[in-house]
């Protein structure tokens, strides 16, 4: 049964799930802007730092289609507390680490419980919140998960000037207490779900290894040097993808790739991939080159992006109103080209510029973003039957997260900034960072156009529907 969002449970509700997926979503951008204090404090060099983002990253993508299924199985509500606690554990494993290695495993234990949060989180609104509202709710998740990212800067810049880069991690225990009390009070009792299939095992693992081969290989081949351990890697990475695919055609599998049948589907997908494959990079090169490159303090780095955030959170539930009403070709079209010209702005930065030349392209990523990405995520859930909202939530969001840990991992190779070691020197971050900003800017380009190309423009109940 649905509630109105205007009620006190579909207000709770709505809580719980920006909290739960917020908690997610800030662990991915706050650690961006104490990557240059973390590097002094245990003496990283630029592959410890993208194993810090992507460990996470990593094992957050290769569960969250099993955690998708695990919603819709066994129950939204049990499976959203499970996340929650596990993730604030998790969090304060990476507050106590006393090297890069052991934070790097406690940041793979954070993927693996966000893995439950941000799907179970998405499905909360799509199967407990009245029709009617859905398209203000979602904008609203959109919005204000997105606006925890865009804070993450600012917040972490102050706990690390203030306290320490540890704190980041502890500001997580608070935000969980408060989304388990809303989930308490709000989130109605579930039935299972009638799917009583055992869990895709072998397909989870056949993903880890294809995500974590590309990863080490895109990490350390360029770092130390392409010998036989990346290319291995790779290997292994390539041979597990193809057995990945063979597993998921399998009756109960945890990707169902009759889901990418729907042509929709499949075209939303890809602008996911190309456009979270820019911001990725975006926001972990941008930290990086506002600190190391122009000398910034932590807090002056977070400041700059709070444009973003202030138009995130004023334009993303409008826009989100626009796709369920309209169909989401154009806003995700004109959002992806705007996050291109933000990123051709970011060209400015260079050593001893003053904080104010990163203002033009902050606040046209915050436009870009609250245009493109509240109607893409209602435009994917749109595309498949409600029951199945939970395991397209989760496949959305792997390719997001997929999307993110290539842009950590590849484009600043691609850019030459890989192999840097424990030394960051400030021209050679700006040249690489020039670099991957029109690299960007061309994956943003291309989101563009497939956005054009392949997002229908009519509004959801004329589109068909899969039939996954």
């Amino acid at each position: 049964m649905t509630v109105s969002l205007s009620s006190p449970n579909g207000r709770g509700i709505l809580l719980a799930s920006i909290l739960g997926s917020g908690m997610a979503f800030l662990d991915g951008t706050v650690v961006n802007v104490a990557l240059p204090a973390l590097a002094r404090g245990l003496g990283a060099g630029l592959a410890g730092l993208q194993w810090t983002l992507d460990a996470y990253l990593l094992t957050l993508c290769a569960f969250l289609l099993s955690g998708g299924s695990l919603g819709d199985r066994l129950g939204r509500r049990p499976m959203f507390e499970l996340g929650v606690a596990g993730f604030a554990g998790a969090s304060l494993l990476c507050g106590l680490a006393p090297s890069v290695l052991t934070l790097t495993l406690a940041r793979a234990l954070q993927g693996v419980a966000a893995a439950l949060l941000v799907p179970v989180s998405l499905s909360l609104v799509r199967a407990d919140i009245d029709e009617q509202d859905q398209g203000t709710a979602l904008g609203l998740w959109t919005g204000l998960s997105g606006v925890t990212s865009a804070l993450g800067p600012l917040v972490g810049g102050w706990l690390v000037e203030a306290v320490s880069w540890r704190a980041i991690f502890f500001l997580n225990l608070p935000l969980a207490l408060v989304a388990l009390w809303a989930a308490h009070r709000c989130l109605p009792d579930e039935t299972r779900g009638r799917e009583e299939k055992p869990l895709d095992l072998p397909g989870a693992a056949a993903g880890v290894l294809a995500i974590g081969g590309l990863t080490f290989a895109l990490i350390e081949g360029p770092a130390h040097g392409w010998g036989a351990e990346p290319l291995a890697a790779a290997g292994v990475g390539a041979v597990a993808f193809a057995v990945f695919l063979l597993l998921e055609r399998r009756p109960g599998a945890m990707m169902p790739l009759a889901l990418f049948h729907h042509p929709v589907f499949t075209a939303v997908n890809g602008v996911t991939l190309l456009l979270y494959t820019a911001l990725g990079c975006a926001l972990f090169l941008l930290m990086l080159e506002l600190q190391i490159g122009m000398g910034l303090s932590p807090v002056g780095a977070g400041l700059t992006l709070l444009p973003a955030t202030v138009l995130m959170l004023l334009l993303s539930p409008r826009a989100g109103r626009w796709g369920k009403e309209h169909g989401g070709r154009w806003p995700m079209a004109i959002g992806a080209a705007i996050a291109a010209a933000a990123f051709a702005c970011f060209l400015l930065l260079r050593p001893g510029a003053v904080w104010k030349v990163v203002l033009p392209g902050a606040v046209l990523l915050g436009l870009g973003l609250s245009l493109a990405v509240a109607p893409l995520t209602v435009v994917v859930l749109d595309s498949v039957r409600s029951e199945r909202a939970g395991i397209a939530a989760g496949v959305n969001n792997a390719v997001a997260r997929l999307a993110g840990l290539l842009g950590v991992a590849a484009v600043p190779w691609a850019a030459g900034l890989s192999g840097l070691g424990h030394r960051l020197d400030p021209m050679v971050v700006t040249r690489g960072f020039h670099r991957a900003m029109l690299l960007c800017a061309g994956l943003c380009g291309a989101a563009c156009v497939a956005s054009i190309l392949w997002v229908p423009s009519v509004a959801k109940n004329e589109a068909p529907r899969a039939r996954a």
